[in-house]
């Protein structure tokens, strides 16, 4: 055991010699190191350090163009939900004024069937009225041939006519025809 101790008390005792040449081994590693060593080594971390500093800043710059595009997309969504609101809003109209324009073609229709079913009834009216007429004269012909046994003469048949239609009131006719 006395050994072992004696063997680390060497190791921890100062020599100058020793502690001389320690010293310039130590200064000629640092030199070699630093000459061929250091600068490669720091030129290799510089250029790893250069790369990354490229890829946050390629990173930042896919990010802000993510965000512009995120941006410009939903400004294209609105956009397009204002424009199917607007293509929406424009296609009622166009329903509303469709349908405006049928109610008032049909009604316009209406009006004009039953102008022309009007128009009709008149005609029809005025036609048996005339033919009521000619009946009653007709009539009132032979009623007075048999009054007066005689055969009246084409002159006293008009005149026979003429007084009878006068005397009958087709007034109660036509006010029912109104």
């Amino acid at each position: 055991m006395h050994g072992l101790f004696a063997a680390s008390n060497a190791l921890i005792k100062v020599v100058p010699g020793l502690m001389i040449w320690t010293l310039v081994a130590f200064g000629i590693t640092v030199f070699v190191l630093k000459r061929y060593a250091f600068g490669p080594i720091q030129a290799a971390i510089d250029q790893r350090r250069e790369r990354i500093q490229q890829t946050i800043e390629e990173a930042d710059r896919a990010r802000e163009e993510s965000r512009k595009l995120l941006e410009e997309h939903r400004a294209l969504i609105s956009q397009a939900r204002g424009d199917a609101e607007q293509i929406l809003a424009e296609a009622r109209k166009v329903a509303d004024a469709q349908r405006e324009r049928v109610r008032e073609e049909t009604e316009a229709d209406r009006h004009r069937r039953l102008e022309e079913t009007k128009r009709q009834i008149e005609a029809e009216t005025h036609r048996a009225l005339g033919q009521i007429r000619m009946e009653v004269a007709s009539l009132s012909l032979v009623a007075a041939e048999k009054v007066t046994g005689k055969v009246l003469t084409d002159t006293d048949q008009r005149r026979l006519i003429d007084e009878a239609i006068a005397e009958l009131d087709f007034s109660a006719l036509e006010q029912g025809r109104a």
